[in-house]
């Protein structure tokens, strides 16, 4: 049977929406950026404390003084571990994805409830839209929308969509038809009887439906992470990117305590704005006997004024609070704050390259926002303007593809190392494993495997779709995706229990000095020549930013020292690069004025 293109038709399609309608993606975009920028910056203005407290105060008035204790403490804790502003982009992320959700679901909700002709038209689409993987959506929006918070929220909307739209319609259909018809017999109009009995008496489960959007929108934050929407999300794939362990449980916990505050808050607000459940909760207490201390609730009034007095007392904080210093005086301010944004792919040199210039930069008076992405995303970010630069281009081979797709909304800005090369590396005490031709028919040696670093690197695509065959390697060996930290984390397990394995490896790194490592030869070349590492930024930067652009021309490394600051880095520990980059500065004198003379 013929094949049949639907992957081409789908593209086709994209590119067509692209086209025509990027007017309409621009607007959605800028309506969404300017609904997440007000609510984030509302949430991150309060002192954390003061705004835990503001929300420990609801959960009280909510649920009992129990809750209110557990919720403090719990956003006291997000605060300690220093992801206070992290947690706050993720509530703006949620909040914002909720609220435009549920404009659409409910109304959609209540259409489909009155007709059963929407209601069959709709489900199959609800039905396609929840089961297709979540990851899938960020496709059309990072082309749609590029990087950034956006395709995550759209991503979110989409995915969450359908329970909204399911519960609005279950519960409307399962009030009592008799209470209906009751209502119309008295001359009541379809509206009025929607507003005044079906939604009421429908609320629980509409309510129901608000918690499970809520809580799929939680769920998508990692996803939103990978493609630079910040927050606990960004937080999770920094951790995944860096095998960090600590930090990525870290950034979960934060997440718990954020699902378990939104699912407790919305689920008792249910009870509270729908009179079945206030009366549920009446009959509750009558049969408790009486309140107990850590039941205990608050009066609306006296809940409302508390609220009040500390938001009046974390806006004043907020005005009359230390100034931010602006950036170092002087000669050396030659940024004047003005705003950066470098994207990087989480390799070594690429780590190194990038907090070596986010220090330089700082302290040359620039604001500087750095980015972890995949390397997909990260061209896709540049080329469509929401990215600076970034340090880590692999051409002419390697990153190939990329510049063939987005090099004519690009700048090379030149090579900064090079050149560099591609390899298949095995331990040196694996004997008989010389070159790429050595592992055929040596499978079982490796378990069948090549362990390998992340599936969007250009590396990844010609080991797959080149070396292997080059060398009669495919069908035998399986090509494991993952992170370049998960390559060296298989490694130095390996390395340590003298096992034998095959990674995939690159000329300049410290995994050379740090193990005894074998290069596998490439007789056949299949590899191709070495790349230089190039500086990518967006077309215009040079012209926007001329003193960063000449800066960057004329930036270069030499082995020692860019091994010598992968090495630090790798000593400081992770979290920990700029640290590691201010150490090495210290030791290498000279080094900052000469990328970045004054």
């Amino acid at each position: 049977m013929p094949r049949f293109d639907l992957g081409g038709l789908v593209d086709s399609g994209v590119d067509w929406l692209q086209r025509h309608l990027d007017w309409l993606f621009q607007a959605i975009g800028s309506l969404v950026t300017g609904m997440y920028d007000g609510i984030d910056a509302a949430l991150s203005a309060p002192e954390p404390l003061l705004f835990a407290a503001i929300l420990a105060v609801v959960a009280w008035w909510l649920r009992g003084l129990t809750a209110g204790v557990l919720a403090f403490a719990g956003f006291a804790l997000i605060d300690s571990i220093e992801l206070w502003d992290d947690a706050m982009s993720t509530l703006s992320l949620v909040l914002v994805a909720t609220a435009v959700t549920l404009a659409i679901a409910v109304p959609l909700g209540i259409w489909a409830s009155r007709s059963r002709t929407v209601s069959a038209v709709i489900r199959p689409v609800l039905d396609f839209m929840q089961t297709m993987p979540a990851m899938v959506y960020l496709i059309p929006g990072i082309i749609f929308f590029g990087v950034g918070v956006v395709p995550g929220i759209i991503a979110t909307i989409v995915f969450a969509l359908p329970p909204g739209v399911r519960m609005t319609e279950l519960g409307i259909r399962q009030v009592d038809g008799e209470l209906v018809e009751a209502a119309e017999a008295f001359g009541t109009s379809p509206r009025d009887t929607l507003l005044r009995v079906q939604l009421p008496l429908a609320l629980p489960t509409i309510m129901a439906g608000v918690n499970q959007v809520i809580m799929l929108g939680l769920s998508m934050v990692v996803i939103a992470g990978m493609v630079g929407g910040g927050g606990l999300g960004g937080a999770v794939y920094r951790a995944i990117g860096n095998v960090d362990i600590g930090l990525g449980f870290e950034a979960g916990v934060s997440i718990v305590i954020l699902a378990m505050y939104l699912d407790r808050i919305t689920g008792e607000l249910g009870r509270q704005v729908s009179p079945l459940g206030r009366r549920a909760v009446a009959k509750a207490k009558a049969l408790t006997g009486g309140p107990k201390i850590w039941h205990h609730r608050p009066h609306s009034s006296v809940a409302v004024v508390g609220v009040i007095v500390l938001a009046l007392v974390a806006g004043g904080m907020s005005v009359f609070g230390d100034a931010k210093s602006s950036g170092p005086a002087g000669a050396a301010d030659i940024g004047k704050g003005r705003e950066v944004t470098i994207g990087y792919i989480p390799w070594d040199e690429g780590i190194a390259s990038t907090f070596l210039w986010k220090e330089v930069l700082e302290r040359r008076g620039f604001t500087v926002d750095t980015k972890q992405l995949e390397a997909g995303a990260l061209y896709t970010g540049l080329a469509g303007g929401q990215l600076d630069f970034q340090t880590d281009g692999w051409l002419p081979v390697t990153h190939a593809q990329y510049w063939k797709k987005y090099g004519n909304r690009l700048e090379d800005l030149g090579s900064w190392y090079g050149p560099t090369s591609l390899e298949l590396a095995v331990p040196s005490y694996v004997q008989g494993i010389d070159s790429l031709d050595d592992l055929r028919g040596r499978s079982d040696t490796f378990k069948g495997r090549i362990i390998g670093i992340e599936p969007s690197a250009g590396m990844m695509g010609l080991l797959k779709d080149k070396v292997l065959g080059e060398y009669g390697l495919r069908g035998e060996y399986e090509v494991v995706d993952g992170s370049t930290p998960g390559m060296l984390a298989e490694l130095k397990r390996a390395y340590r229990k003298k096992e034998p394995v095959v990674v995939t490896l690159w000329s300049p790194h410290w995994a050379y000095s740090g193990h005894d490592l074998r290069k596998l030869k490439d007789p056949r070349g299949a590899w191709g020549e070495g790349d230089g590492v190039h500086t990518i930024a967006r077309k215009g930067f040079s012209a926007d930013q001329p003193e960063i652009g000449k800066w960057l021309k004329n930036f270069t490394m030499t082995e020692k020292e860019l091994t010598g600051l992968e090495a630090r880095i790798q000593e400081t520990g992770k979290g920990e690069e700029q640290a590691a980059v201010r150490s090495w500065l210290k030791d290498n004198p000279g080094v900052a004025e000469r990328m970045a003379p004054v």
